[in-house]
């Protein structure tokens, strides 16, 4: 099948982080507006309810309900000796069935919608993130296994609507973004579309929710027509995205203060040397990228046209789409192995961007795909010496976004600027380590930097976490919920510590 792609411009520029300062905050503290950020009290206690009631919405305003769910908070809860960490976990963990799902029929099968929080629409990436940590409840949970299959369909609807969106709307047909901020952004927005910043990872975490589904339940159910038709087209964006002839269908352009919300070169961004990396636009973090070829989400595309593959063979029956998507992975593993890493032999690290010319960023950013969550993912082998090196410059002075101060460390990125931690690296970072100290670590600081609210955040200001940026963001609670459960399994002494 062939795909084209054109563009239009449209006027009126309105920045993203403008509309952020309009947004109002929601929870049970006092939230002060700017960029999108809550300001507690200097010495607000770390939890503000004696006991530790719930923050969880009453039982007939949940979104959704699901026995396993529920089940598993209690579980899991009892194995947590520390009652600040339990409460923090029974609220988090359920977050995103509480507040952000929506579940509906359309022609006779599920169809899901999951927002990110406070902004009302839905990043592929996010919405895949937000309910990763449910899925080795689905076996037995017909609620779950409903709404995944509505999910894994929505997502393939979008891909097939335009495979270079990163969020869209809850009406397919809208010729409207419900995002203020992209209403005048210069490329195709066509219906349904939310934004169109091109990010690799966004068809990657796609994959990595379809893969961990079908694995984890044996339901081939999801894998229809309309998800078959998608799979066909990740292979082919991801392909056409390596631009060995040197061009694209894809253009962005933002009028906007912010430089970071935009692309150089009439919107195609920085120049390349074709080497058959993948570009990429923007960064998981919404950030435009400096050079390119991102390397934490061609690593991740690598193993996501793996998982594509083994579906394709095993459920589509479909020997050519297989044979494609593993061609590709092996093309930019070779690429990425070539072109992607800084140093040599035993001292080699993975660059975070690279531009084919030789030109070379180390950074690393708390959103993932990141260097840091290379593991978490299923990238690379968790006791892999180079990610483990890597992880490790991550996780120090040579990364320019990671931040110490008044006895917190942590990564965070430029989208909301210095000394703001991201409590996801944290999390990452637990869920990517067996050792114990540094687990412990992890846990104490995000039990010390909810703000009293009962709910992890975007990110924290190191040594304030009373400033905080967005009180209402399910991925970080998930991604909490997530590690509380894999500690609890892989650690458990840790979490009965003081029981």
């Amino acid at each position: 099948m062939d795909y084209a792609f054109s563009d239009f411009s449209a006027p009126e520029p309105r920045s993203r982080r403008r509309v952020l300062r309009e947004l109002a905050g929601l929870g049970a503290v006092a939230v002060a507006l700017g960029e999108g950020t809550g300001i507690l009290p200097e010495g607000t206690p770390q939890a503000m309810a004696a006991d530790f009631v719930s923050r969880r919405p009453p039982v007939s305003a949940r979104r959704f309900v699901s026995p396993a769910v529920e089940a598993e908070i209690a579980r899991v809860s009892a194995m947590i000796g520390d009652p600040e960490l339990a409460w923090l976990f029974a609220n988090c963990y359920p977050n995103t069935l509480d507040t952000t799902v929506e579940i509906a029929m359309r022609g006779g099968k599920p169809d899901t919608f999951v927002i990110t929080g406070d902004i009302p629409a839905m990043w592929l990436r996010d919405s895949s993130a937000q309910v990763w940590g449910y899925l080795h409840l689905a076996r037995d949970d017909a609620a779950l296994q409903r709404l995944y299959r509505g999910l894994i369909a929505r997502h393939a609807q979008c891909i097939l609507i335009d495979p270079y969106a990163n969020a869209f709307g809850r009406d397919p047909g809208a010729t409207r973004t419900p995002l203020w901020w992209a209403l005048s952004d210069q490329t195709q927005m066509r219906p349904g579309v939310a934004e169109r910043k091109w990010e690799v990872d966004s068809l990657c975490h796609v994959v990595r929710l379809a893969y961990g589904y079908w694995r984890a339940t044996g339901d081939s159910a999801p894998f229809d027509a309309q998800w078959h038709q998608a799979a066909r087209l990740i292979v082919f964006t991801l392909r056409t995205e390596q631009r060995r002839d040197g061009t694209s269908p894809y253009r962005f352009q933002r009028s906007t203060p912010s430089p970071t919300d935009s692309l150089p070169m009439g919107g195609m961004g920085s120049p390349t040397r074709k080497v058959g990396l993948i570009h990429s636009m923007f960064r998981p973090s919404d950030d435009a990228c400096v050079f390119p070829f991102l390397i934490p989400s061609n690593l991740f595309a690598v193993q996501a046209l793996r998982w594509l593959a083994e579906i394709a063979a095993t459920v589509l029956h479909d020997g050519a789409l297989a044979h494609d998507a593993v061609a590709l992975a092996d093309e930019v593993a070779a690429a990425v192995q070539a072109w992607g890493r800084i140093g040599d032999g035993a001292n080699a690290i993975w660059a975070y961007e690279v531009d084919g010319f030789g030109n070379t960023l180390f950074m690393d950013d708390a959103n993932a795909p990141s260097l840091a969550s290379l593991a978490y993912l299923g990238c690379v082998a968790r006791d892999d010496p180079m990610f483990r090196r890597t992880e490790a410059r991550c996780w120090s002075t040579a990364n320019p976004y990671y931040f110490e101060r008044g006895g917190n460390s942590g990564i965070g990125g430029p989208h909301v600027g210095m000394n703001m931690i991201w409590p996801m690296s944290l999390a990452v970072r637990a869920q990517s380590s067996d050792d114990p100290r540094i687990v412990a670590n992890c846990l104490a600081q995000l039990k010390a930097t909810h703000a009293g609210t009962g709910f992890m955040h975007e990110a924290f200001e190191a040594g304030n976490p009373a400033h905080f940026t967005r009180i209402w963001f399910a991925w970080a609670n998930g991604l909490f919920g997530e590690m509380m459960i894999d500690l609890a399994a892989r650690m458990p002494d840790l979490l009965g510590a003081g029981r």
